[in-house]
């Protein structure tokens, strides 16, 4: 995306878009979630409350439903906190650990789509929601995707395998 000097739409728009997806100030998604042997995905380190897989399902489903919320004024969100965490620790079948990552990087994606469509007003109150904005909305998914995916690196830490 590139913009005129004076635009600040795009500007704010390539911004947001570098927020969601660069690794300027940590480690990005796709690095704390690669290469993980299947055997530490289920695996949960001493005191801490939740494994690998946990995390990166955790982080699929919240960023789902912001991506839902954004577009769908009819989209229902998932119960908290269960319906935003799986109840078991490791990947339910093979392949589940996989789909999780495709699923979180098709939404990551759907949501950029959004945030880079200049018909979309970053702005305006989403319908369906009590006053919340597409820009509020990207700015709530780097934060969550940020605060997680460090958990997620000091997990991999403890498990040996960063």
């Amino acid at each position: 995306m590139s913009h005129q000097p004076n635009d600040k739409d795009g500007s704010l728009r390539e911004h947001l878009v570098n927020l969601l997806t660069g690794r300027h100030a940590h480690a990005d998604f796709e690095t704390a979630a690669a290469n993980l042997p299947r055997e530490l995905q289920g695996r949960k380190p001493s005191a801490v409350p939740y494994s690998p897989w946990q995390l990166v399902e955790h982080l699929r489903i919240a960023q789902w439903d912001i991506l839902e919320f954004s577009r769908n004024p009819s989209h229902v969100s998932p119960k908290w906190p269960e319906g935003y965490w799986p109840a078991e620790e490791t990947p339910p079948e093979d392949g589940s650990w996989e789909r999780s990552l495709a699923g979180f990087r098709a939404d990551l994606e759907a949501f950029r789509r959004l945030v880079e469509d200049p018909a979309i007003d970053l702005f305006a109150p989403i319908p369906g929601g009590t006053g919340q904005t597409v820009l509020r909305e990207a700015m709530l998914i780097a934060d969550h995707n940020a605060y997680h995916v460090g958990q997620l690196v000091l997990i991999r830490r403890l498990l040996k395998s960063w």
